[in-house]
């Protein structure tokens, strides 16, 4: 059939031309991972998170303080001895200087500082996770973004195809009313739909190269860059609901995000109650210390030697802030396991609801792909009619116009299987490109 021949001979151009400059779905993803913006700020984050996982940062280490101190003063003195003699110097100086290291080391605090360590290691996992969800979110942004390019590409050459048969059609009509079995109106009303099928064409234009600047932008690289895209929507019609249950558990972000934050609340329960505790804490340095006096009975002296000790302390009485601080977290605790059983049953919801509407698109897609196929077929067979004139301009535009919709529509239920299926992956927290 003739339609088919042009159709094919589109599909054929446009494969070679984008053998030349093809983006396949992976290659956006890895180029957005390596470049996304998003990405690399909770990267920093997670970096800032790893840095202050230290056992200094958590009180455990000992502290080294390097001490100076000099001071200098003249002053007008007067002194009477206790022999009653009388001695007085005007610009008296006075000079004291001192220097040296003291080390401190907090030994026991309750083992508060062991809390706060692991208070340290469980936002190290929070940045972790975020991370994940950001790269998740991107992931998904990405993926959709790629293959809505696709279906509106594809729109674009089922459009070509139009205007080529309208070019077709137009001729057609001409030839006819070169030789008196066409009116010059049918003739008007096939350059007229021509026309219409240019117009619709530059908007359908517009549209994908708006999306492919979407696209690069996304990939944090030059939005002007050319580039094709592949040519179907293949999505993955074996998802299963309980599975995808099961892998949200252990997968989904929100839900480790929580589990994180209810081990912190168990932490700081652990944190606060070590105030119950004493602290001990030792002490040691060794100074150097000079003095000088104009007037006096020591003119100059000089010291130099190691102090070491030790200190405790208590909390006998605060006010009640102690029982009131750990009332607090053990809510804190409490608040958590809520949350945790209402993000599981939102996540359950999501789940349930999107994977109901992957089950209708799935259907969907193959409805139309059978219209498709049909709308092709009555095209041809209308063209056919059309060149021997048995059937109107108008009803063969109407059979030009519902096979451009059927493409439209099927193009359309393959996207949304596909964004479908990639909500739920999203949710379960494990997004494949296979």
């Amino acid at each position: 059939m003739r339609i088919v021949a042009v159709i094919s001979f589109i599909v054929c151009f446009v494969s070679i031309s984008r053998a030349q400059g093809l983006l396949t779905v992976r290659e956006a993803v890895e180029t957005s991972l390596e470049n996304n913006f998003e990405i690399k700020l909770s990267q920093n984050d997670l970096r800032v998170a790893q840095e202050n996982v230290t056992y200094g940062n958590a009180g455990m280490l000992p502290t080294v303080t390097g001490n100076f101190s000099q001071n200098n003063n003249l002053q007008n003195s007067t002194q009477t001895q206790a022999s009653g003699e009388e001695r007085s110097l005007r610009n008296a100086k006075n000079n004291s200087m001192n220097y040296g290291v003291s080390i401190g080391w907090t030994i026991f605090d309750g083992l508060g500082m062991f809390s706060r360590y692991d208070i340290l290691k469980e936002n190290q996992k929070l940045g972790e996770v975020e991370l994940k969800r950001t790269v998740l979110n991107k992931v998904s942004e990405v993926i959709s973004t790629y293959f809505t390019i696709v279906e509106q590409n594809n729109l674009l050459q089922a459009i070509d195809s139009s205007i080529i048969i309208s070019k077709e059609r137009l001729q057609t009509a001409e030839n006819r009313f070169s030789i008196g079995k066409a009116s010059r109106l049918e003739v008007l009303n096939v350059q007229v739909n021509l026309n219409e099928d240019e117009s619709t064409r530059l908007r359908q234009a517009d549209v994908v190269k708006n999306l492919k600047i979407t696209l690069n932008s996304l990939m944090a690289r030059d939005l002007s860059i050319e580039f094709d895209v592949e040519r179907d929507v293949e999505y993955d019609d074996t998802l299963i609901l309980d599975e995808l249950m099961q892998k949200a558990k252990q997968h989904n972000p929100d839900l480790q995000l929580i589990a994180i934050n209810r081990r912190m609340a168990e932490l700081e329960l652990k944190r606060v109650k070590a105030a119950r505790y004493p602290t001990v804490r030792l002490n040691t340095g060794y100074n150097f210390s000079e003095t000088e006096s104009s007037l006096g009975f020591v003119s100059q002296s000089n010291s130099r030697g190691l102090n070491y000790g030790v200190t405790a302390s208590v909390n006998i009485f605060d006010g009640f802030n102690q029982r009131r601080n750990e009332r607090v977290a053990k809510i804190q605790i409490e608040s958590a396991d809520l949350l945790i059983e209402q993000q599981n049953l939102t996540i359950n919801t999501a789940i349930a609801t999107a994977f109901q509407t992957y089950q209708t698109n799935l259907s969907l897609a193959r409805l139309e792909e059978t219209n498709e196929d049909i709308a092709r077929q009555n095209l041809n067979i209308t063209l056919e009619k059309y060149k021997i004139g048995s059937i109107s301009a108008v009803e063969f535009r109407d059979a030009q116009e519902n096979f451009i919709n059927a493409v439209s529509r099927f193009n359309t239920a393959k996207l949304q299987a596909k964004l479908s299926e990639l909500q739920l992956k999203e949710i379960i927290g494990n997004i494949d490109l296979n």
